[in-house]
């Protein structure tokens, strides 16, 4: 704060030094380009008169409502320093014939009235005769009133003078009116304790109060009127100090503030009517140009608010206007354009058929299916042959048909993802290679049994045949359609909108509803692969004829090994690409259980007809080589 109690704020683009004196020094050090100041009008002046002796000029001064109407200030000296002044000084208005009654007051009318007195002399710069001053009257440097002077002879600007005279009208009418609705209370129907009314005579101040704050006063277009407090609303001119031809300084109206205006509306200013120093045009207040659309305003630490960064907003964020100071979100369902400026509708994503990498899929789940589709016509066509019957054909028809499923099930999960696919996905592609995986534990348990009953007085041939083949697989897939069912019947799967997987894109999906659920799902395939791995691995050294467990080892180590893969690698993808990822599993592990249970035994039917013959399967044919 400078010396004299003046308080001074200004925006400079470098950071003050604790060494220089503070005041008008540091303000020309600092490269000030605006000071505000709020004091009285003799108080400015020993700061006025420093910055005339420096020949400190160009500075935008912001002047509260104790000086910016200072006729003290307005003088020649300082008419360099502080042209182009903006100020807030007290609302004026027009008050009713009173500037007619003012200019004709004539000096015969003040003689007993010693306040018009004071004003007549300072107004005309001279002294009125009586016995106080005559002594002083004969110095020839003093000037006499004639008695002759006129009020109407000086220019007065609109009752620009009258500031004070105004409000104190307004302050002595609200009372009048308050003091008549006072007197007009009537007993028994007053407002105070009891229904008693105020004394005319002989009231409190707080009586007055209550009446003075239900007081409302209509002046051209404004109203005036008081609130819970008393207080009316707070209303000022904007001034400009403009420099006259003399070379002194007066006071233009170029705006107003009114706090009761509607919102928006508060404060007006006339920019094209302001005259700024040293300027044409509105000075640049800041340390840097306006933060364009799509940025905010940052505060930089240790400098004044005026100084700032310009920061980009962040993506999913706008900011549509200049100088913003914060960025907005934009809704759920829209995002950011490239200039953050405003929102968009985001990109709707799902594994779709329109898109190329959909399309493969779907093309190579229907050429996949193709192909156990042909083995199975392939299969009846020579189901007369050893090959195909020592295959356990029905069991190999309804794998087959099974797998054919598995390949259809991946179409599902592409396209839009509906409820009822959402639903229909998991379930669908768990009860098919539960199927699957069922058909594959009967054959490798029936191999075993079938080894195991040639065997003299062996207690397992009552056991050899379809039933016990069907059993297997009706059970063992019941209890994955229980899970399943139990999963869609407690918590099942729905299409949500995923709009954190990728930012900007929202990404429809399903839920699983239950991912305990899921895993169990998926759990017990694995569990009834591991269990048809484990007994054919066992059974891999049994006797060669009628022996398919080393080609179900081999299946089912594949079928496991493309499963466990798959778990990190859905755990690593979100979006679509989890959606693919689960596809390519699906059209992974069974295109391994057809290729290695059923086609070394294409093989021999179609390129290697003399193997299939019961000699050769028996081992009995010489020049025998056993494939399957």
């Amino acid at each position: 704060m400078p010396p004299d109690g003046s308080r001074a704020g200004y925006c400079s683009e470098k950071t003050p030094d604790s060494k220089l004196t503070p005041g008008i020094l540091s303000a020309e050090k600092f490269n000030v380009k605006a000071i505000v100041v709020f004091s009285s009008n003799a108080e400015l002046v020993p700061l006025l008169d420093e910055m005339v002796r420096q020949n400190i000029t160009g500075k935008i001064w912001i002047a509260s409502e104790a000086w910016s109407t200072s006729s003290l200030l307005s003088i020649k000296q300082y008419s360099e320093i502080l042209a182009g002044t903006i100020g807030f000084a007290i609302h004026s208005g027009e008050i009713m014939n009173f500037q007619e009654y003012f200019i004709h007051i004539h000096s015969s009318s003040s003689t007993q009235n010693t306040f018009m007195k004071m004003v007549w002399e300072k107004t005309f710069n001279c002294r009125r005769l009586n016995q106080e001053n005559l002594l002083k009257i004969k110095d020839n440097a003093t000037k006499m009133c004639t008695g002759n002077e006129k009020l109407d002879s000086l220019r007065i600007d609109s009752m620009m003078d009258f500031r004070i005279t105004y409000n104190i009208y307004n302050a002595v009418y609200a009372t009048m009116l308050a003091l008549k609705d006072l007197r007009l209370c009537l007993q028994d129907g007053g407002l105070f304790i009891q229904g008693t009314c105020a004394h005319i005579s002989n009231f409190y101040p707080w009586q007055l109060l209550h009446y003075l704050k239900k007081v409302h006063l209509q002046k051209e277009d404004k109203e005036t009127f008081f609130d819970e407090q008393g207080n009316p609303p707070a209303r000022y001119d904007i001034v400009n100090w403009q420099r006259v031809p003399e070379g002194t300084i007066r006071q233009v109206k170029v705006g107003t503030y009114d706090s009761s205006a509607p919102p928006g509306k508060n404060l007006i200013i006339n920019v094209r009517a302001v005259q700024w120093a040293g300027n044409t045009q509105v000075p640049i207040s800041v340390c840097r140009p306006s933060c364009p659309p799509g940025f905010r305003k940052v505060a930089i630490p240790t400098k004044p608010i005026c100084c700032y960064q310009c920061a980009p907003c962040l993506r999913g964020e706008i900011s549509n206007q200049t100088d913003s100071t914060e960025c907005f979100k934009c809704p759920w369902d829209q995002w950011s354009n490239d200039n953050q400026i405003r929102c968009i509708p985001k990109i709707t994503e799902f594994l779709s058929y329109n898109e190329s990498f959909g399309a493969i899929l779907a093309a190579a789940s229907l050429l996949s299916t193709s192909v156990p589709v042909a083995i199975l016509g392939l299969f009846i066509h020579y189901r007369s042959t050893p090959i195909v019957k020592s295959s356990n054909c029905y069991l190999s028809y309804l794998l087959l048909l099974s797998l054919i499923m598995c390949f259809l099930s991946s179409l599902v999960f592409i396209g839009f993802p509906t409820t009822e696919k959402c639903l229909l996905r998991q379930a669908g592609f768990g009860i098919t290679f539960a199927l699957c995986i069922s058909c594959i534990l009967a054959k490798t348990i029936m191999v075993v049994i079938a080894f195991k009953a040639t065997k003299p007085n062996s207690d397992l041939r009552s056991w050899v045949g379809p039933q016990l083949s069907y059993t297997i697989i009706f059970f063992c897939t019941l209890i994955q359609i229980l899970l399943c069912g139990v999963w869609l019947d407690l918590a099942p799967p729905f299409s949500v909108y995923n709009t954190h997987a990728h930012p900007g894109i929202i990404t429809v999906e399903c839920h699983e509803g239950s991912t305990i659920a899921f895993w169990c799902m998926l759990g017990y395939l694995g569990f009834l692969a591991t269990i048809s791995f484990v007994i054919a691995f066992l059974a891999r050294n049994l006797p060669n004829s009628f022996n398919e467990a080393k080609l179900i080892t081999f299946s089912m180590l594949a079928f496991l090994s493309v499963w466990i893969s798959f778990i990190p690698a859905y755990f690593s993808t979100k979006g679509k690409y989890m959606v693919a990822m689960e596809i390519f599993a699906i059209l992974s592990s069974s295109s391994s259980l057809v290729f290695c249970i059923f086609f070394p035994k294409c093989y021999i039917i179609l390129f290697r007809p003399n193997r299939n013959t019961k000699a050769y399967l028996m081992g009995r044919d010489p020049g025998h080589i056993q494939v399957v």
